[in-house]
């Protein structure tokens, strides 16, 4: 699929048409996603081949009782203590999935952290700026949507700490 500045068109999802709108430059990688896995994050750096350090996992939890965003690499795994630590909270744990669609609008597997119901807070792993582009789910199954960190970053309105163990 192209790149460039995006259209709503094909491919258009409610994170793309919101990268679109930001006038974001970013790329996007559409694949076949076999029903049957599971690790959706993964799935989609091998089939795309991409190194799995740059494919980013959108993962919500709750911290203290509010919502969180966690974007870490597909390659690593979330310290929910550091998330936590992140956003000045003492306690996190991962949402439950149901939970997850029904805040972010997004199925599992394709919550991206971009175009969600509501902005919610977002901590992304530092590991992000090592790297001059970034891919993260597009908002659904079997399409990722390629910027740069600072992009994302801007986008989501997040921060950036070390939450990838």
């Amino acid at each position: 699929m192209g790149g460039g500045r995006g259209r709503r068109g094909e491919g258009g999802t409610r994170a793309t048409v919101e990268a679109s709108r930001a006038g974001v430059a970013f790329t996007l990688h559409e694949y076949r996603h076999d029903p049957a896995v599971r690790a959706f994050g993964e799935e989609a750096a091998r089939e795309l081949g991409h190194d799995p350090a740059r494919v980013f996992k959108t993962l919500v939890a709750e911290v203290d009782g509010a919502w969180t965003v966690a974007l870490v690499p597909v390659s690593a795994s979330l310290s929910l203590k550091a998330l936590a630590s992140a956003v000045g909270g003492r306690r996190a744990t991962l949402a439950d999935p149901a939970a997850a669609e029904r805040t972010t609008g997004y199925v599992r597997g394709g919550i991206s952290p971009l175009g969600q119901r509501r902005r919610l807070p977002t901590v992304v792993d530092s590991s992000a700026a090592e790297h001059p582009t970034v891919m993260v789910s597009a908002g659904r199954r079997g399409l990722e949507i390629e910027l740069s960190p600072a992009d994302l970053v801007a986008l989501t309105g997040a921060r950036t700490a070390p939450i990838a163990r």
